[in-house]
C-alpha cells in the first residue's frame, strides 16, 4: 500500500486516517485491490486521495466538493466557510440539540482529520493541499467554476449553463474579459469574489439581478486578511429581488448604508457588514429579516445606533455590539430574547441605564454562548449627571455566564466592584480588562483558576494595592493567581503602593507562579514596590515611572529576558546592584530616559553581568554621554552582544564597538566624534551590518588592535553597510572595498564633505544592491565606474549632481559606452551597468529622457522615477512589455 502510495505523506495520510482502527483484514484487502488504482481518467489525481474521498460519508462529500470555490493557497476562515454550507442548504435542519452551525463545525473538523483541510501556518485559518484543491476541482466537475486570470469566461461550453457555484479568483475582477457571461448561468446559486473586491458597482446592478437563485452572495473572500474594495460604495436597492439569498457579504467596502430593500430578503441568515468603515447606519426594516441568524458589523466606528425592533429577531447568533440609547431607542433589557447569542457582544452606554432592573432583564447570565463580554460606560468625564449608586447596581445586574472567557469593563462610575468580578465560578475567565473605573480598590481577582491576562488602566481613585488583590481574606492559603502570565498597570495616576506579602515562611512564591511578564506604564507617583519574588518572570516593561519602581522590579526575577524602561524619571544610570540581577537578559532597550548619562559605571561591572545581553537599544537619550562612565574593561566584551543601535542620543560622543557585535546603527547623534572598533586577531569581526546615520561629526577611527583587511574596521563578515546624513564625514577608506567579499548591500548618501576621491571605480565585488548620491563629488564627474557584474539593485539620488542624461557602460572592460540618452561625450552623463534588475532616480531635475536607455537595460524589472519633473511618463513612450515603470512627480525624495 506505501509502494501504490508513491510513497508520499499526504497520500499515506489520507488513506491511513480510511483505515483507522479497521483491524479487519478484508477492509484492507479491499482497498488494496480497488479498481481505483488502475483507474486512469486524465485527470491526474493521486488514487489514495480518490480512495479516501470515495469512504466518506455522502454529507461529507458534497461539503468538501464546494470547496472547489476555493483558490490554491488560500488561507480561509472556518466560519464563513461553515456559514456558506449554512446557506446552501446542506443542513436542512438542526440535528438533535445540535445546532446547523455547530454541526458544519464537527463536519469541518471531521474533514479535517481526514487530512482535507489543514491549519495555516500562521495559525489564522486553514488551507488546502494543492492536491486535495485539485481533488475538490475533480469531484465538483462540471456544477461549479472558479475563474482566475488566465481563463476567460466567454470561453466556456454550453456546460456553463449548468454552473450552481462560481468563484472569483485573482488580483481583480477588471482584469477578467466578458464576464458578464454569467449570465448564462440562471441556476446559479453561490457566487462567491475570492480576491481584493470587484472593481465595478454596475456588475452587481447589470449581472447578479438575471441571477435570481442565487442563496450565496459575497463581494469578499473567505478570510481577515483581505485589503477590501475601495470601489464597492453602495449595495444596490435591486439586491431585495434574490428572494432565496441566505448569506449577504459587503464587508471591507465602502459602503455607507444599508438599503431598506434589504428587508425584502426573508431568508436571508447571514449578513456580513464588518470593517465598512463608512457604514454608518442599518435600515429599520432589518426587524423583518426573521430568520436572520447572524448579523456582524464589527469594526464600523461610525455606526453608532441599532434599528429599532431588532430584539425580534430571536434566532440571532452573532450581534457584535448594541447601542444603548435614551427614549424610545434600544434598550439593556431587549437582549432577553436574544438568548442564542454567541461569541462577542460589546454593550455600549450603559450610562444611559436608569434603572437596573433593566440589565437585570437582559438576561445575561443565562446566555452561554457569549465568550467575549464587554461592558462600556460613557468615557466623558464622571460629573454629576451619573450616579455611582446606580452604575454600580447595573454592572452587578449585568453578571455573564461563569463560561465567560474574556471580560471588559470601561469607564464605570461605582465606587467598588460587584462580588461576581472575580468570583471563583467562572472558571474559564481567561483575560479582563478593567479601565477607566471609578472604583477606589481592585476586586479580588487571584482565585480566578483559569486567568491568564489581566489589565488594569485608568483607575485615578485607586491608591493601594495589598492582599485584597490576591484573595477575599488574609488567612487565604491558596495560591493567587495560578495561571496568570500577563499582568499590565497603566495610566495609574494615583496608585502610591503595591504591597503583597506572596511568599511563604519559607521564601517559596505563594502567587504569580506562571507570571511571566509585567508591564508598569504611567504610574507617576508609584513609590513603594513590595511583592516578593516571581522566579517566572521574563518580561519587564516600566515607563513613565519612578527609579524606585524600577529597582524594586528588577530584582523580582533572576530570569528576566526582556527589560524595557522608557522614561525613567530619575535614572542617571544602571547601578552594579541593579546589574547583578540582569545575568538573563537578552534585551535591553532605553528610551526617552532624559536624565540618563551613563548606560553604567564601569565597562568591565557590566561585561561581568550582562553576560546574556544580544540586543542593546538606546533611543531619544538626549543626555547620554557614553555607554560607560569610566572605560576599564581591560580587554573584556560581553561576548553575547550581536546587535547594538543608538539613535537621536542627541549628546553621545563615543562608542566602543565590541568585537562579538553584527549589527551597529548608530542614527542621529549629532555630537558623536569618535567611534572605535575592537577586535581581537585571534576572533575575527563577526560584524555583518554597520548603520551610521545622521551623526555631523563622526569620525570612523582604527580599531585598537589592526585587522587584516580594512584598515579603520573589522569588516571580514559584514554583509551590509548604510553611511548617510554624516554632515562631516571626510574620509572613507573605499580603497578596501574589494577586499569586502561578503558585503551585498551598501548605502552611502548625504555625506557632502566626503573626500573628492570617492567613488574612484573600487567597488565590493559581489555587490548587489547599492544606493548613492549627494556627496562631495558630483556624479557628472564620476565616469566609468567598472560596477560588479553581481550589482543588481541601484538607487541613485540626483540633487545637485549635474547629470542631464544617462547611458549604458555595456563593456566595462573595454570601456565602451553605448546608447546615451544625450550625446556620448557629455561629461553630464551618468553610466549605468547593464546588469540591473532594479533600479531608482531620485532628484535628477535636469533629465529630460530616458525611454533610449530602457531597450539596453535587458534584465531591467522595474524602474522607479521621483521627482525627475522634466522626465516626461515613460508609459507613454516606451512600450514596458517587461518592465514596471512607478513615475512620482512629487518634489520630495
Amino acid at each position: 500500500m506505501v509502494q501504490k502510495c508513491g510513497r508520499l505523506p499526504l497520500a499515506l495520510t489520507a488513506l491511513g486516517r480510511v483505515l483507522k482502527g479497521n483491524r479487519n483484514d478484508d477492509k484492507w484487502e479491499e482497498l488494496l485491490k480497488s479498481e481505483i488504482w488502475d483507474i486512469d481518467d486524465g485527470n491526474k489525481i493521486l488514487p489514495a486521495l480518490k480512495l479516501s474521498y470515495y469512504h466518506l460519508p455522502p454529507h461529507l462529500k458534497q461539503l468538501f466538493a464546494y470547496c472547489s470555490l476555493i483558490p490554491k493557497d488560500y488561507v480561509f476562515d472556518k466560519n464563513k466557510l461553515v456559514l456558506l454550507w449554512v446557506a446552501e442548504g446542506f443542513f436542512s435542519q438542526s440535528k438533535g440539540n445540535k445546532s446547523m452551525e455547530n454541526l458544519g463545525h464537527e463536519y469541518f473538523d471531521e474533514l479535517k482529520s481526514r487530512s482535507f483541510f489543514q491549519q495555516s501556518t500562521n495559525e489564522l485559518g486553514y488551507t488546502m493541499h494543492d492536491l486535495i484543491n485539485d481533488l475538490a476541482t475533480s469531484v465538483a466537475g462540471e456544477f461549479s467554476f472558479r475563474l482566475d486570470g488566465e481563463v476567460d469566461a466567454s470561453d466556456m461550453n454550453e456546460a456553463f449553463d449548468k454552473v450552481r457555484r462560481f468563484s472569483l479568483v485573482g488580483p481583480r475582477s477588471g482584469s477578467y474579459r466578458k464576464l458578464n457571461e454569467l449570465q448564462r448561468a440562471k441556476h446559479l446559486r453561490t457566487f462567491l469574489v475570492m480576491s481584493d473586491g470587484l472593481e465595478s458597482n454596475s456588475f452587481l446592478d447589470k449581472v447578479l439581478l438575471e441571477l435570481q437563485f442565487l442563496r450565496v452572495l459575497s463581494v469578499m473572500g473567505l478570510n481577515h486578511m483581505s485589503r477590501g474594495s475601495q470601489i464597492i460604495t453602495k449595495v444596490p436597492e435591486s439586491i431585495g429581488s434574490l428572494k432565496h439569498l441566505r448569506y449577504l457579504n459587503f464587508s471591507y467596502t465602502l459602503i455607507t448604508c444599508v438599503p431598506e430593500q434589504v428587508s425584502d430578503l426573508y431568508n436571508l441568515q447571514t449578513l456580513l457588514l464588518h470593517y465598512c468603515y463608512q457604514l454608518s447606519s442599518l435600515p429599520e426594516s432589518v426587524a423583518k429579516l426573521i430568520n436572520l441568524r447572524h448579523l456582524d458589523f464589527s469594526n464600523t466606528p461610525n455606526l453608532k445606533k441599532m434599528p429599532l425592533g431588532i430584539s425580534q429577531l430571536t434566532s440571532l447568533q452573532t450581534l457584535p455590539k448594541v447601542f444603548i440609547e435614551e427614549g424610545n431607542g434600544f434598550k439593556v433589557s431587549d437582549l432577553k430574547g436574544l438568548s442564542d447569542l454567541q461569541g462577542r457582544l460589546s454593550i455600549m452606554g450603559l450610562d444611559k441605564v436608569i434603572n437596573p432592573i433593566e440589565a437585570k432583564d437582559a438576561n445575561l447570565h443565562q446566555k452561554k454562548g457569549l465568550e467575549v463580554v464587554e461592558m462600556k460606560w460613557s468615557d466623558n468625564v464622571f460629573d454629576d449627571s451619573r450616579n455611582e449608586t446606580i452604575e454600580y447596581e447595573v454592572l452587578k445586574e449585568v453578571r455573564p455566564h461563569p463560561k465567560l472567557r474574556n471580560l471588559y469593563i470601561l469607564n464605570n462610575k461605582g465606587t467598588r466592584f460587584p462580588s461576581w468580578v472575580g468570583d471563583p465560578s467562572f472558571d474559564q475567565l481567561t483575560e479582563i480588562t478593567l479601565y477607566g473605573c471609578r472604583s477606589t480598590q481592585l476586586p479580588t481577582l487571584g482565585c480566578l483558576g483559569s486567568l491568564k491576562k489581566l489589565v488594569v488602566g485608568s483607575m485615578s481613585e485607586v491608591k493601594s494595592v495589598g492582599f485584597e488583590f490576591l484573595a477575599p481574606v488574609s488567612s487565604f492559603i491558596g495560591i493567587g493567581f495560578p495561571s496568570l502570565e500577563v499582568l499590565t498597570f497603566k495610566d495609574m495616576e494615583g496608585w502610591q503602593r503595591w504591597s503583597i506579602d506572596s511568599s511563604d515562611d519559607h521564601g517559596a512564591p505563594r502567587s504569580f507562579p506562571r507570571l511571566h511578564e509585567i508591564s508598569i506604564k504611567c504610574c507617576p507617583e508609584l513609590a513603594e514596590v513590595s511583592i516578593g519574588l516571581i522566579p517566572s518572570l521574563q518580561v519587564l516593561h516600566i515607563e513613565e515611572c519612578s527609579e524606585a519602581v524600577l529597582r524594586s522590579m528588577v530584582g523580582l526575577s533572576p530570569s528576566l529576558v526582556s527589560l524595557k524602561m522608557v522614561n525613567v524619571k530619575g535614572l542617571t544610570q544602571l547601578h552594579g546592584k541593579d546589574l547583578v540581577h540582569l545575568g538573563a537578559v537578552e534585551y535591553l532597550y532605553i528610551h526617552s530616559c532624559d536624565e540618563l548619562r551613563y548606560l553604567w559605571e564601569r565597562e568591565s561591572e557590566a561585561c561581568k553581568s550582562l553576560v546574556s545581553l544580544q540586543k542593546l537599544v538606546v533611543i531619544h537619550c538626549k543626555n547620554l554621554v557614553s555607554s560607560a562612565e569610566k572605560e576599564d574593561n581591560f580587554g573584556m566584551s560581553m561576548e553575547s552582544l550581536k546587535s547594538v543601535i543608538f539613535y537621536s542620543c542627541e549628546t553621545l560622543e563615543s562608542y566602543n564597538c565590541t568585537h562579538t557585535v553584527e549589527r551597529l546603527h548608530i542614527g542621529s547623534c549629532d555630537s558623536m566624534t569618535s567611534l572605535t572598533f575592537s577586535a581581537m586577531q585571534e576572533h575575527p569581526s563577526p560584524l555583518t551590518e554597520s548603520i551610521v546615520s545622521d551623526c555631523d561629526n563622526v569620525q570612523l577611527q582604527p580599531n585598537p588592535i589592526p585587522v587584516t583587511g580594512c584598515g579603520f574596521l573589522p569588516m571580514s563578515c559584514l554583509t551590509s553597510l548604510e553611511i548617510r546624513f554624516c554632515k562631516n564625514l571626510k574620509s572613507f577608506p573605499h580603497e578596501h572595498f574589494q577586499s569586502l567579499t561578503s558585503l551585498e548591500e551598501l548605502e552611502i548618501s548625504q555625506c557632502p564633505s566626503m573626500d573628492y576621491s570617492f567613488p574612484c571605480g573600487v567597488w565590493p565585488p559581489n555587490l548587489t544592491k547599492l544606493t548613492i548620491g549627494c556627496l562631495n563629488k558630483p556624479m557628472s564627474e564620476w565616469g566609468l565606474q567598472n560596477f560588479p557584474t553581481s550589482l543588481v539593485d541601484l538607487w541613485l539620488f540626483g540633487e545637485d549632481s549635474g547629470v542631464d542624461s544617462f547611458a549604458v557602460a555595456e563593456d566595462v572592460k573595454n570601456n565602451t559606452i553605448t546608447n546615451p540618452s544625450s550625446s556620448s561625450s557629455s561629461s553630464s552623463s551618468f553610466l549605468l551597468p547593464p546588469s540591473l534588475v532594479s533600479l531608482s532616480l531620485v532628484g535628477f531635475t535636469e533629465v529630460e529622457s530616458f525611454s533610449e536607455v530602457l531597450p539596453h537595460l535587458p534584465c531591467l524589472k522595474t524602474l522607479s522615477i521621483r521627482h525627475c519633473p522634466k522626465l516626461g511618463d515613460l508609459k507613454t513612450i516606451y512600450d514596458p512589455s517587461n518592465v514596471t515603470i512607478d513615475v512620482i512627480s512629487y518634489n520630495r525624495a
